[in-house]
């Protein structure tokens, strides 16, 4: 009998925000991601962004292996070439007759932000809920990705996903860089699945400071203070003062114990009139600072052991903890039907 395998559930089964339209501008563009042992690539294609499994048709062989980056979707064995998501070059006639196509995934916009799924369960506009407004008004604030940043996280995607949902560990992981801000408590705002934290800034000089210079970005009614919103299964998104927008993605390896992260640093727009450098050195200090903290999260991610993360109920829950909580029992609901219904089919199957 086949075992349950919640993890894939939640990938195939769900939506999950991989870019923002301002990172593909022009034909060629693309990013890739990893997941689960396979590789999924967002490419500018036809003029329409698209998704797929980066396996050519062929053998099997990865088309892209950069992060980032511009290129003909050309497979590096043996010279196939894809238009479109279809195959267009560098076969032989008897391939190119049967009109071979990439292995497509869905997509669905939420404004300017891209989501890919595999077998989606809902529709995204249903999983995302109340934060969907939310994620719209951000996404038009957004002019480019400004970082990219790729990292491996040695524990379980679910220790990741907790440690980027509690701030009792900032004071004592990230004293120089995150902890500075002395984030206060906060408020918790639930969305069906997914969840936000507003906590306004302890520091009061960085506050006035960040006050002072938001006039000359595009962050008209940005939350002034940090704003975390949590996509689940294995998103975030998080901003100091609407400034700029980290995306991260905290994808499930095949092995367990192992993460891949990545991390997208968005910019946004800068006013007319806004003094020399004030954009480059605020948006490199930005990426400076999360690339310190994702550091700073994975050497402390790594301490708990592989296997050992659960989604039961937390022994002895702080009020900060209130998210991993939420998270926790999220999990438990959209899994453990799921297990139940495979373990009923498998059942009459072999009755």
């Amino acid at each position: 009998m086949q075992t349950f395998d919640a993890t894939r559930h939640l990938r195939d089964r769900f939506w999950h925000p991989v870019c923002h339209r301002s990172e593909l501008p022009a034909e060629g563009d693309y990013l890739r991601f990893e997941w689960l042992g396979e590789d999924l690539v967002v490419h500018h294609d036809g003029g329409r962004i698209l998704a797929f499994d980066n396996l050519c048709r062929h053998r099997g062989a990865r088309i892209f292996g950069g992060d980032v980056g511009n290129a003909v979707a050309t497979c590096p064995y043996h010279g196939w070439t894809y238009r479109a998501g279809r195959l267009a070059g560098g076969a032989p006639e008897p391939a190119l007759a049967c009109g071979v196509q990439l292995r497509e995934l869905p997509t669905a916009w939420c404004a300017d932000f891209l989501f890919v799924a595999i077998d989606p369960a809902a529709s995204l506009q249903a999983q995302l809920g109340g934060v969907a407004p939310m994620l719209e008004d951000i996404s038009f604030q957004l002019a480019g990705r400004h970082d990219f940043n790729r990292a491996h996280y040695e524990c379980d995607w679910q220790v990741a996903v907790e440690n980027a949902l509690e701030p009792d560990h900032i004071g004592f992981v990230h004293p120089q860089s995150l902890g500075k801000l002395d984030l206060q408590d906060g408020d918790n705002a639930f969305h069906g699945i997914n969840s936000v934290w507003s906590a306004p800034l302890g520091s009061r000089s960085t506050a006035r400071r960040l006050a002072s210079i938001s006039r000359f970005f595009g962050a008209q009614g940005a939350y002034q203070g940090y704003l975390s919103i949590y996509l689940f299964p294995f998103s975030m998104l998080s901003s100091t003062f609407g400034l700029s927008y980290s995306m991260q993605n905290f994808f499930p390896a095949a092995a367990p114990g192992s993460t891949h992260f990545t991390s997208r640093l968005y910019q946004t727009a800068v006013q007319p009139g806004a003094p020399d450098g004030v954009a480059s050195t605020m948006f490199n200090a930005s990426a400076a600072m999360n690339r310190q903290v994702f550091a700073e999260d994975a050497a402390v991610c790594r301490l708990v052991p592989a296997g050992t993360w659960t989604s039961e109920a937390l022994p002895w829950p702080t009020a900060a903890e209130a998210k991993v909580e939420h998270f926790r029992a999220s999990y438990r609901a959209q899994t453990a039907a799921q297990s139940v219904a495979q373990s009923v089919a498998q059942s009459v199957a072999h009755a």
